[in-house]
This record gives structure tokens, C-alpha cells and sequence, in this order.
């Protein structure tokens, strides 16, 4: 074989790291490019999400409980059906302390607008609002609770996703391997114990206590993954996400142990990527080709 020669080994590359200094201080506003002229725009939220006269939460209400039965829909779509496990939870735009969450026993993929449930501070179904049909008394515990210690929240999901349960059982954090990883850069939580199917309050505080006051995103050991958003939107694609680094994981984690090393990111880029694609309205705006594909071919949703 014929020696290398110097001139074909590649140059040694000099780290490079971006920052955000020069960059526009909305982080939506850097992930899209429009015409020279300005003209040609995306939208982020809806201008009714700031709404507070009647008119426009009346337009909010049904805009998160289309969008809630979509995510349902992505899910089922994804996989994620279990028997009657798995509940997203949405804040009412109108009345506070309740919230919107899926029927009992109804598949994900079989959800709308008109089988939504509106659930009572205390637990109970609302007697005239929503869908009249019982709810999963698991979810009530630990999204009640989680509601409760994270007001600033509007929706919580979880379900047993095949990756994210098989992961949990290592009862550890995902790694920053990948750029879509940097969504759980400083932002995910584990949950050290499992007590069994979670039928009491305690279980449910002790999980919303796990996630601390920031995190949007958490590993229940033995049990799976549990997401939260500024809307039901983040809260469906961070859980995908989330799912999905878990199955990279597991390949890592395999590959790993046939002696190949796995590089992690450094946690300067891992900030820096963070800090765009962490932003509450770019993780709602990776929802929307989902949903409109939803609604595109499955027009019952919104029914």
C-alpha cells in the first residue's frame, strides 16, 4: 500500500461558534426568509390569542379545541394509541381553571372537536360544556397537579410511547447528540420512582414537583414521557421530539456498547441552537404542517 502523503490528510478544521448577538432578538424571526421587499411574511400565533373581550376567547376556545383534537390525531398517527392510556390537557381560554382533555376509552386517531371533555377544577365533567363522557382518572391526578404548580403553562401531554417507555427504564436524561436533541438541552426532568398506575393525588404532585419550574419536558422512569407547552401545539411536537431522541438513544446506546464512541455536543452550541429552537413559538409553528395535513385529509377532526 502507498504511504499518505501530507497533502491528503484534510486540514484540521478550527471550531467555529455561532452566537446570537447579531442575530434578530425574536427567535422566530430567525428561522424563515421572505422577499427583498418585505412583503412575504409567515404568521406565528393568531392575533385572537391576545384576545380578552368575549368575541375573541369565544374564537381562542375553538381554536385550541381543534387543535387539541388534532394532536390526538398526530399521535394515533405516530403510534402512540395504548389501550385507554395517554391524555393531552388544555387550559379553557375562558375559564381558567379548567381544562379540555380526551374522552375514555376513545382512540387517538378517532378524536374531534365534539368528544372533547371540559374537566372541572375539582375533577369532575363539566354538566353542559363539552362531550358528557368519563375521563382517565389517572390523567386527572397528574395533569390536575400539574396545572396547579405550573400556571404558566397551557397544556400537558403523556402517553407510553414505545421508545420513550423503553428508555425510561434507565431512569436518565437524554443526551445532546443531535440538533434536534438541543430541544431538551436544560429542559427535561427525571422522575425517579415509579409507584405503580398513578390512581392517587401524591403521585401526581410528586411528578409535577420532578419537573421543577422550568422544564417542559420529562422522562417518568419505567413509565414514558410527559411534555408540556405554551400551547397544545408545543406540547404534541415536543413529545414526538422527545420520542424520537429516545429511539436515537437507544441505537446510540447499542452502537455504543459495540465499542463506538458517540460525540456529544458542546454545550456552546448546544445553548446556542437551544435558544432559537427552544422558543415557544418556533416549537408551535413545527406542529403546523402536521396540522394542516390532519385537516387537509381528515376533515372530521374539526367536527
Amino acid at each position: 500500500m502507498a504511504p499518505i502523503a501530507l497533502s491528503d490528510v484534510p486540514p484540521a478544521v478550527t471550531p467555529f461558534h455561532q452566537t446570537t448577538s447579531d442575530l434578530s432578538k425574536n427567535p422566530l424571526e430567525r428561522t424563515w426568509r421572505g422577499n427583498k421587499e418585505g412583503t412575504l411574511r409567515i404568521q406565528g400565533y393568531p392575533e385572537f390569542m391576545y384576545a380578552e373581550d368575549e368575541e375573541g376567547l369565544l374564537k381562542k376556545r375553538q381554536w385550541v379545541k381543534e387543535h387539541l383534537a388534532a394532536a390526538f390525531r398526530f399521535w394515533g398517527k405516530l403510534g402512540y394509541g395504548e389501550g385507554i392510556s395517554g391524555h393531552i390537557t388544555v387550559r379553557d381560554p375562558i375559564l381558567r381553571d379548567y381544562y379540555w382533555m380526551n374522552p375514555f376509552g376513545v382512540h387517538f386517531s378517532a378524536m374531534s372537536v365534539s368528544k372533547l371533555v371540559l374537566v372541572t377544577p375539582e375533577g369532575y365533567v363539566h354538566p353542559t360544556l363539552g362531550a358528557q363522557r368519563p375521563i382517565n382518572m389517572a390523567g386527572f391526578h397528574i395533569h390536575s397537579a400539574i396545572h396547579k404548580a405550573r400556571p404558566e403553562v397551557e397544556a400537558a401531554g403523556h402517553c407510553h410511547s414505545l421508545h420513550g417507555k423503553a428508555w425510561s427504564a434507565f431512569g436518565r436524561p437524554v443526551d445532546i447528540t443531535t440538533q434536534d436533541s438541543c430541544l431538551f438541552y436544560d429542559n427535561q426532568a427525571v422522575y425517579h420512582n415509579f409507584g405503580g398506575i398513578v390512581l392517587a393525588a401524591q403521585e401526581g404532585e410528586n411528578i409535577a414537583q420532578a419537573l421543577g419550574p422550568r422544564n417542559k419536558c420529562a422522562i417518568l422512569q419505567n413509565h414514558g414521557l410527559l411534555t408540556l407547552g405554551n400551547t397544545v401545539d408545543e406540547c404534541a411536537y415536543l413529545f414526538s421530539a422527545l420520542d424520537k431522541q429516545c429511539k436515537v438513544q437507544l441505537l446510540l446506546e447499542a452502537a455504543e456498547g459495540s465499542g463506538i464512541k458517540k460525540t456529544l455536543i458542546d454545550p456552546e452550541d448546544a445553548v446556542f441552537t437551544a435558544d432559537t429552537i427552544q422558543y415557544h413559538e418556533n416549537t408551535y409553528y413545527n406542529f403546523n404542517p402536521e396540522f394542516e395535513l390532519i385537516v387537509e385529509r381528515e376533515p372530521d377532526v374539526l367536527l
